[in-house]
């Protein structure tokens, strides 16, 4: 066991993104549990930054990696995924224009014809 700047013993950060995530609901769940006192607390709510940012650590790893592979042919195949960013508005058809009938009731037309054949 590692030891922090303290000299005490600290508790390892796993390498396995499977194992961080368990520890990380681990120290939700000791959060969440209402029974610690403040400088438990404090140090699970410690602990649980440790664990996201090792998590966020090997996603980026891997992200890379993905990238890496893909890119092995020389092509540019992936596209960066971008957080926050809010996806482009799909366009929506034109709305009908109003009919000039006699019933004044708004008729559309009836949508036209694929040219695909399936």
């Amino acid at each position: 066991m590692a030891k922090d700047s303290k000299g005490k013993a600290a508790e390892e950060v796993p390498e396995q993104y499977g194992d961080v995530v368990q520890r990380l609901e681990d120290v939700v769940a000791r959060l969440e549990g209402g029974t610690l006192s403040l400088e438990d607390s404090l140090k699970s709510f410690e602990e649980g930054i440790k664990l996201v940012r090792r998590g966020e650590q090997l996603l980026n790893a891997a992200e890379k990696r993905i990238e890496e592979l893909l890119n092995e042919d020389g092509r540019d195949a992936v596209v960066p995924l971008q957080t926050g960013v809010k996806a482009p508005a799909v366009p929506s058809a034109p709305a009908p224009a109003p009919s000039r009938g006699s019933s004044g009731a708004s008729r559309s037309a009836p949508p036209p014809e694929d040219d695909v054949p399936f």
